[in-house]
């Protein structure tokens, strides 16, 4: 029995350093890394199962040639001579027809590894293709959100709950995608800290939670403009805190304020007076109040709104002044490693940029050149991408050479003209930074690839080779690479934390903490994609057991998560003559899918919660995300999924 020690790289914030046992080089356990502070020897239910998931017979082993239409998954297997060839001479003569903006490739988030995900994208640079905006699906709106309030700078250390005196999980659904922070939450609760949760859904921490705020979707600013109204109505802002740390509080305090009283606020967000005033309360009487901020609350058409004002919160009693206070959306923004070496080799300075959430437009419409090839690795946008309709009708284009590199066949894979067996996590080596903790580590490979599954790294530096690149990542090994990213410096399996005991450091342009955008003070109003045409409200949410579609291969967690589902409230079924466990027709004015229903004071009247981004072979019809639209937040050109209206019928 061998012991390796690496890291999981699935996407979540936590980052878990692992202990991998193998015999005789196949996978017999995987714990959690006893020594890691934050693992703190345990892993979570779905990593537990990786083994299931390298193991899975339904893993791809060889590469694949479309033989039938685009999306009808008929393939024939090849080498990968061959595979890649095909794949040079139809680039090559793009290239030489339209020139090199007709190609788009990029590799996203289902590998978290810098180099894995890193030298995909930078072998695009350097060739002067297309440029995928990413994270517009995802973390963008709350990124330019933060940013423009605290600057690009990480949170909060999570590790420093323990040493909070008030801790508030907001939008943050810990369980599904932080649990190791709940575990810390735990820690600190055991020493009599409060845990506040505040969401749409009575998560499994809303229901161990003190207090439980059910607040209404989109609703996040108005609560903490209401709180910071009774914060200078009862005299509990640190004024000396405000005077020398912070920016335009005065133009809020005057301006904005006055207008969010408690009524007013109860009245937006569908809590009561009391529990408004309550939580203002303990927020006030707090020294060092953690808030822990969900990417959730951003994914409104005001979603940077939202975002931001709570994140400002912190300002006004001086949390953010001291270790174990202050707010936590994300840590990357801290690591100052050369990313560059991976991501930009060579290459344009400039070149045409496509919006990842628009992608499926961009495949329609583009022009001057259109695109005429495609190449997708660690991403499954035929599920994930809102206006998922607009997404696969792009990729079922007979003029699109579009190219997939996964390790299984997803939905988006089926569209492909060349699909690729890619390596998990498991069977690669990569250099790993958190994006939820401070924590970075070297990862080895655990086990040889399956079949003739190969990693986005190799798949990267053949590709650079055929295409002529010379530049030096495109033959170095994968530890000079990160030593490289690391400015030279020496570097071991073990995990290295840049977290400081001290305060936050504000990196806007003033070195403060800003209260105004610009002219733009935080404020709430009305979602207007909200008609009145349709009456539920769609809350997305990562499933437990199958977060994202990453998941989708392992058959034990696809059954313990179960079928594809909406989640009523039982006044919201009763209304609609709907009971448990029967299929539902879910529908807007973007089209119409099926899925299983459930009937649980989960979520309020007016919500239908759908977990996870399932593909359509699980559900009932149909995958959620063509209910979605593709239109804008405020702030970061990102996705607006709970913008979104629709009606349920039995199906």
């Amino acid at each position: 029995m061998q012991t390796i020690r690496t890291v999981c790289a699935h996407d979540c914030p936590d980052m878990c350093s692992l202990l991998v046992h193998t015999d005789n080089g196949r996978i017999a356990k995987i714990e959690g890394d006893s020594n890691h502070p934050l693992t703190a020897g345990f892993a979570c239910g779905k990593v537990n199962r990786d083994a299931d998931l390298v193991y899975s017979p339904d893993r791809l082993k060889t590469p694949l040639k479309r033989t039938g239409p685009k999306g009808s998954g008929q393939f024939a297997p090849i080498s990968w001579d061959e595979a890649l060839d095909t794949i040079v001479a139809h680039w090559k003569s793009l290239i030489a027809e339209h020139g090199p903006e007709s190609i788009l490739g990029y590799a996203y988030s289902a590998h978290q590894g810098q180099m894995n995900r890193g030298l995909v994208n930078g072998f695009f640079h350097a060739l002067g293709t297309s440029r995928l905006l990413g994270g517009t699906v995802c973390d963008s709106c709350a990124e330019a959100a933060w940013d423009s309030a605290v600057g690009p700078i990480g949170g909060a250390d999570p590790e420093a709950v323990t040493e909070s005196d008030l801790i508030v999980s907001w939008s943050s659904d810990l369980h599904a995608t932080n649990v190791h922070l709940w575990a810390k939450i735990e820690q600190a609760r055991a020493k009599g800290v409060k845990l506040v949760v505040i969401d749409p859904r009575r998560t499994r921490a809303a229901r161990a939670a003190d207090v439980y705020l059910p607040i209404r979707i989109g609703t996040d600013s108005a609560l903490a403009l209401g709180v910071m109204h009774i914060l200078v109505r009862d005299g509990l802002t640190d004024e000396a805190y405000i005077a020398a740390h912070t920016n335009g509080f005065e133009r809020v305090r005057a301006g904005v304020l006055p207008r969010f009283t408690p009524a007013k606020t109860a009245e937006i967000t569908g809590l009561t007076e009391a529990q408004v005033e309550n939580f203002a309360a303990m927020y006030g009487a707090a020294r060092k109040s953690f808030i822990r901020i969900g990417f959730g609350l951003s994914r409104t058409t005001f979603g940077g709104n939202n975002l931001r004002t709570v994140a400002l919160l912190p300002g006004v009693t001086g949390a953010y002044g001291r270790y174990g206070g202050g707010a936590l959306v994300a840590t990357a923004a801290s690591f100052d490693l050369n990313y560059a070496a991976v991501r930009k080799p060579s290459g344009p300075a400039t070149a045409r940029t496509i919006n990842h959430l628009k992608l499926g437009e961009a495949l329609l419409t583009a022009n001057d050149p259109p695109l005429r090839a495609l190449f997708i690795a660690a991403n499954n946008p035929a599920v994930t991408n809102p206006d998922t309709a607009k997404m696969r009708a792009g990729l079922a284009r007979d003029d699109l050479f579009t190219v997939v590199h996964d390790p299984f066949m997803t939905d988006t894979a089926r569209y492909a003209d060349i699909v690729l067996p890619a390596a998990t996590y498991l069977e690669t080596e990569d250099f790993y930074r958190s994006y939820g903790t401070y924590y970075m580590q070297y990862g080895p490979r655990a086990v040889e690839p399956q079949g003739e599954a190969r990693s986005n790294f190799q798949v990267a530096q053949a590709l650079a080779k055929r295409m002529g690149l010379t530049d030096a990542v495109f033959a170095m090994s994968q530890p000079d690479i990160a030593k490289l990213m690391l400015n030279g410096a020496d570097f071991d399996g073990a995990p290295v934390s840049i977290a400081k005991r001290e305060g936050q450091t504000f990196r806007t342009p003033s070195g403060r903490l800003e209260f105004a955008d610009g002219d733009t003070l935080p404020d709430w109003q009305p979602d207007p994609a909200d008609t009145g045409r349709h009456k539920l409200q769609l809350l997305t949410a990562p499933g437990y057991f199958q977060s994202h579609t990453a998941f989708t291969g392992n058959g034990f967690l696809r059954q313990r998560e179960g079928a594809p589902c909406a989640i009523l409230h039982p006044e919201d079924a009763a209304a609609r003559g709907l009971t448990d466990g029967q299929k539902i027709r879910l529908f807007n004015d973007q089209g119409e899918i099926g899925l299983m229903l459930h009937v649980r004071e989960e979520v309020q009247p007016g919500v239908i919660l759908v977990p996870g981004q399932r593909p359509d072979a699980e559900a009932v019809s149909g995958t959620i995300n063509m209910l979605c639209a593709d239109t804008y937040t405020d702030m970061g050109a990102g996705a607006t999924y709970q913008s979104t209206w629709l009606e349920v019928r039995p199906w």
